[in-house]
């Protein structure tokens, strides 16, 4: 089984995988810790004062902070991202493991049968920042990751996941399209094939990373993509 977070490296950079793996360097920085966990207070963040605001990780000002929340909170999902029905769930797919950051309940139009409620919507929650537009690669492959292991636990399809990265205050969405899911897979069949250091990547993608010395590249790191 694969860990979510090993499919995501990958997805960046197999060599950084490898590294990463050989030096048992999983941990999560305590900072990017604390911009996750704002992902579980927006209703007390969306009105909070400037003076709290400015104490919490957040990366815009306190009023762009809470603009994005006010939008945030106009999506027809809101008070499911506010209470999901599950939080930091572990779950274990038919490749990849691990923890799902919420699982959104789907929508039921008011019987029993369960082929009248929306499939569950599970969400990755990033420290860092959004593109422009979508979501980052790495996260895209961790979120279709995450949405085929909360599948195959529930035993149905789940054609969506969502990316949060509540230290801007942003929710994007994932579909699981046939060009995500051939990344998710192009992911796994790297992750398996490591046996030993993959090659160099040839682009600009490692410039801060943390082993560019011994891999003898000067290019950006995952970590500092995704903060």
């Amino acid at each position: 089984m694969i860990p979510f977070s090993d499919v995501a490296r990958a997805a960046y950079c197999p060599r950084q995988l490898y590294y990463a793996r050989r030096d048992d360097d999983r941990s999560v920085p305590s900072e990017a810790r604390a911009r996750i966990d704002l992902a579980f207070r927006y209703p007390t963040l969306v009105d909070a004062p400037d003076a709290t605001l400015r104490r919490l990780p957040i990366r815009r000002s306190p009023a762009a902070y809470r603009r994005n929340l006010d939008r945030l909170r106009d999506r027809d999902d809101y008070t499911r991202l506010a209470d999901p029905d599950r939080e930091r769930a572990f779950v274990s797919g038919k490749d990849c493991h691990g923890t799902v950051h919420k699982v959104l309940a789907g929508e039921s139009d008011g019987s029993d049968s369960p082929a009248t409620t929306d499939p569950p919507v599970p969400t990755v929650v990033s420290s860092g920042e959004p593109p422009e537009n979508g979501v980052w690669e790495p996260q895209a492959v961790r979120a279709v990751a995450a949405a085929k292991a909360v599948a195959w636990e529930r035993e149905r399809a789940v054609p969506r996941a969502l990316v949060e990265y509540p230290s801007v205050g942003v929710v994007r969405s994932v579909r699981l399209t046939l060009r995500k899911k051939a990344a998710y897979r192009r992911a796994v069949r790297a992750v398996r094939a490591i046996d030993g250091p993959p090659a160099r990547v040839g682009d600009d993608r490692c410039s801060a990373c943390d082993y560019r010395n011994r891999c003898g590249t000067s290019r950006r790191s995952f970590r500092s993509l995704l903060g």
